[in-house]
């Protein structure tokens, strides 16, 4: 099994439309996973995401409304495999959060779509919808690189999680 992390700023728009996205395009591959979100800010907590982001998800056929944003913990560096970041300023967060011991991966999640325009997925909070449909394409590019690479490693190196997690295949 995989453990995957997602993480952005608020937990109200990037985070949770990846957990979204790629829980449905791993299950649909096969792939036996848990993906849970947070934001590395504590103003959203308890919230649901974003309902344009929502919105956008759904008419893509990604269900994503009834999650709810939560921050990040240093306990999350047990829990997952790979912790990725939406963009270099939570990925420097998250690289100061991180424990020594962390043996997982801590990086970039457009990393696992190296033919995508961009290198960070960018905040659509303070546009238009146009924002949000970018952010869909970006993650479900992603999602599927993440997922043939999941396939590949999880094989060789499963690494048991010591601590439960919230969410399971959404």
């Amino acid at each position: 099994m995989v453990r995957i992390l997602f993480v952005c700023l608020g937990n109200i728009c990037r985070s949770p439309t990846a957990e979204g996205v790629f829980a449905r395009r791993a299950e649909a591959a096969g792939l036996d996973f848990e993906a849970d979100s947070a934001g590395t800010g504590d103003w959203h907590i308890g919230k649901a995401p974003d309902p344009r982001a929502a919105s956008a998800a759904k008419a893509r056929g990604y269900e994503i409304a009834h999650l709810r944003a939560r921050q990040v913990s240093r306990d999350d560096f047990s829990a997952f495999d790979y912790v990725l970041a939406m963009d270099r300023m939570n990925l420097a967060e998250l690289q100061r959060l991180a424990p020594t011991r962390f043996k997982g991966t801590l990086r970039l999640f457009l990393d696992f779509a190296p033919d995508a325009p961009l290198r960070e997925v960018p905040d659509p909070y303070y546009g238009g919808d146009d924002g949000f449909a970018e952010v869909l394409d970006l993650i479900e590019a992603a999602s599927d690189g993440l997922i043939a690479h999941a396939q590949t490693h999880t094989r060789k190196n499963p690494r048991p999680s010591p601590l439960p997690l919230r969410r399971t295949r959404s």
